[in-house]
C-alpha cells in the first residue's frame, strides 16, 4: 500500500472553507497548537432536525472588519481548550472541509473569538495530520489568495456609475437589529 505524500506548507497560507461559504481567509499553520481555531462573533445554537448548529459570522481578513460571513455549520462537539494565555474554555468545534492548494479534506474546527490575535483562523497539529509538512522559512507555498476578476468599466456611463453607487451606499446602510443580536439587510 502506498503511503500519501504530505505536501510542503508555508507557515502562513490562504484557504478556504468552502461547505461554510468562507472563499478566502489566511491562516497561520502552528505545530505548537493541537486543535485549529476560526475566529467567529454572535455565536448562537440552534436544533435543526433534532441535532444542534451553529449559527456565527466570520470576518475573514486580518485587521478588517468590513466583510461579514454568516455561517451556519452543525456542531460535532463540545471541547475544553486551552487558549494561548493557558486557561481552559469550552468551545463549540465544527467539522469543515478545508482547501489548501489543490488538497481538500474535514477537519475540527473550534469557534471562538480570535479578534485581538494575529491571524483569523488557526490550523492545528491534528487538522495538518497526514495532509502537510510545515516549512517555517516560507510562506504561501500552496497558492496566493485568488480574487476576482473585474471588469474593465467604459469611460462614458461615469455619471451612471456614480449614481449606482450612492444608491448603493444607501441601501447598504438600512440595517435592522434583532433581538438575537444578528443584524440583516432590510430589502
Amino acid at each position: 500500500m502506498e503511503k500519501k505524500r504530505k505536501r510542503a506548507a508555508g507557515w502562513r497560507e490562504w484557504v478556504s472553507l468552502p461547505s461554510i461559504g468562507v472563499g478566502s481567509i489566511k491562516a497561520k499553520l502552528d505545530t505548537g497548537a493541537r486543535t485549529s481555531a476560526l475566529h467567529a462573533f454572535n455565536i448562537e445554537t440552534y436544533w435543526s432536525n433534532g441535532e444542534l448548529w451553529a449559527r456565527f459570522f466570520v470576518h475573514p481578513y486580518q485587521e478588517n472588519d468590513a466583510k461579514e460571513i454568516a455561517c451556519d455549520a452543525r456542531i460535532e462537539d463540545i471541547r475544553i481548550v486551552s487558549n494561548p494565555g493557558g486557561r481552559r474554555q469550552r468551545r463549540l468545534v465544527i467539522r469543515t472541509d478545508i482547501r489548501l492548494g489543490d488538497e481538500t479534506w474535514l477537519i475540527d474546527l473550534s469557534l471562538t473569538d480570535r479578534d485581538e490575535m494575529g491571524f483569523r483562523l488557526l490550523i492545528g497539529r491534528t487538522a495538518m495530520h497526514g495532509n502537510l509538512i510545515v516549512d517555517p522559512d516560507h510562506s504561501y507555498l500552496l497558492g496566493k489568495r485568488k480574487r476576482k476578476k473585474k471588469k474593465k468599466k467604459k469611460k462614458h456611463k461615469l455619471k451612471e456609475r456614480k449614481k449606482a453607487k450612492k444608491a448603493k451606499k444607501i441601501k447598504m446602510s438600512k440595517w435592522s437589529r434583532k433581538p438575537t443580536g444578528f443584524a440583516r439587510l432590510i430589502t
